[in-house]
């Protein structure tokens, strides 16, 4: 049976031209070209006309192929499915199939062109981006948004799965403070970090995805400007710490510490401490409730760093919580909108339609501009946590975060400040101690106690 004979037909005897707009049917659906002219007529007609059909009998004369059918009673959500679906074969065939109106002699399909000219992983990102652009295209959902009115039930079944924790997650941060101004990482939300060179927010991010598996989150990290085992004797270095595995002593102040980070990335443990350490990683399991799984600059199966990868090394590993870092080591986006940081504008967007896709914690970092304003009259540094204003080049990850904290760390000691708070908090700073050779990096006590204690 023809429906899209039958669905114009239905158009034509109700007068209602908007039904094609509202269901989405375009002359790419219509399976012939006589279809195809008979759709394209109706419209222009309409257009005309103050949105008027036209009769059966003007579009019979105009347009030969149409057959009229009266009193079609299939809905018009029905006959749309029937014609999308068929539409999704049609252009999955137009790929496969060779061209009837090939030029120059060739005959390949465009399946075959891609196959031969791209390796295996573009041509499968490529026909991974064909399948969703066909998926989009012969979309049939006639519903827009959500009616807040009509649709209380569904929020009270989501409110029931969130209280439950079935559907909604929140992963606390290692600094209490943040938890007390933010609420912690929600759950489908993008979090922007940003700091100087060497200033400490990569070991900071860090520290915050370590959290999160210690509370038993499966966390992914895209590590892109540090080898692999420079970035495991870190982890290794905090989560010994956390266990108070190694006494140390610095500036007269005894602390809780874990193995010394140096140390493992020279292989220079003292026989006791490698002895300890080994014992400490045959018992990781238990003192890390989830998992940490990460792709460092080093390995080299780690050549595709763009959205598709990121999306399926998420579904792949389960993650919960993800760290980018950098962001600007990814591959970026297209610039679509052929200006300047288009680029990493389009793939920040995506990012954060990523973490509410696929119900994550994405944690991006990136880099701010130097400055000069942050030393005294004597040339001394200061602690001062960059503003928005002075991220290099990325703004736009700025705009699509929950929540964006600039970082600055000097001898000893470190400073995170909220920088845009959707929650609330912004312009708060946490006060930090930082010493990561000995993998502490947690918050500063509070009281006179504690300044009489932290003397750097």
């Amino acid at each position: 049976m023809e429906y899209g004979n039958l669905l114009l037909s239905k158009v034509i005897d109700e007068n209602n031209v908007q039904a094609l707009t509202k269901y989405g049917i375009t002359a790419k659906d219509l399976p012939t070209e006589g279809d195809r002219q008979t759709l394209r007529f109706i419209t222009d007609y309409a257009e005309a006309n103050r949105g008027q059909a036209p009769s059966y009998a003007v579009v019979t004369e105009e347009c030969p192929t149409f057959i009229y059918t009266p009193q079609v009673g299939d809905s018009y959500e029905y006959m749309t499915k029937v014609i999308k679906e068929y539409s999704a074969k049609l252009q999955f065939m137009e790929i496969i199939n060779p061209p009837t109106n090939a030029k120059g002699g060739d005959t390949r399909s465009l399946f075959e062109k891609k196959f031969e000219e791209l390796d295996g992983n573009k041509f499968t990102d490529w026909l991974i981006s064909e399948a969703e652009r066909i998926k989009i295209n012969t979309n049939t959902s006639s519903k827009v948004g959500t009616d807040i009115k009509a649709d209380a039930s569904s929020f009270l079944d989501e409110y029931r799965k969130r209280k439950s924790g079935e559907s909604f997650k929140v992963w606390h941060s290692k600094f209490p403070a943040i938890n007390e101004a933010t609420g912690g990482y929600l759950s489908g939300n993008m979090y922007t970090w940003y700091g100087r060179p060497g200033r400490g927010k990569s070991i900071i991010t860090s520290e915050e995805a370590i959290e999160s598996a210690f509370q038993g989150a499966n966390v992914l990290g895209w590590i892109m400007e540090m080898a692999k085992f420079e970035w495991m004797a870190r982890a290794y270095s905090t989560i010994s710490a956390r266990s108070g595995i190694v006494s140390a002593t610095i500036d007269g102040v005894d602390y809780e510490a874990g193995f010394e980070n140096k140390a493992l990335l020279m292989g220079r443990l003292s026989e006791d401490f490698e002895a300890g350490f080994e014992q400490f990683l045959a018992t990781i399991n238990e003192i890390v409730p989830g998992n940490i799984t990460i792709r460092a600059a080093d390995d080299v199966d780690f050549y595709s760093r763009g959205l598709k990868q990121l999306e399926a090394d998420i579904i792949q590993t389960k993650a919960d919580v993800v760290l980018v870092d950098p962001i600007y080591l990814m591959d970026y986006e297209a610039n679509t909108s052929k200006v300047a940081g288009g680029d990493v504008a389009n793939t920040s967007k995506k990012i954060r339609r990523l973490a509410g896709l696929t119900k994550t914690v994405i944690h991006i970092v990136t880099q701010a501009e130097e400055v000069r304003d942050d030393t005294d009259e004597e040339g001394n540094r200061e602690l001062r946590p960059p503003k928005r204003a002075e991220i290099k080049k990325t703004k736009a990850v700025l705009e699509d975060a929950a929540n964006t904290f600039g970082i600055d760390t000097l001898d000893g000691v470190g400073i995170i400040e909220i920088g845009k708070g959707r929650n609330g908090g912004e312009g708060m700073q946490v006060e930090v101690l930082y010493l990561p050779n000995i993998g502490i990096v947690r918050e500063m006590e509070t009281g006179m106690a504690a300044a009489a204690q932290f003397d750097f």
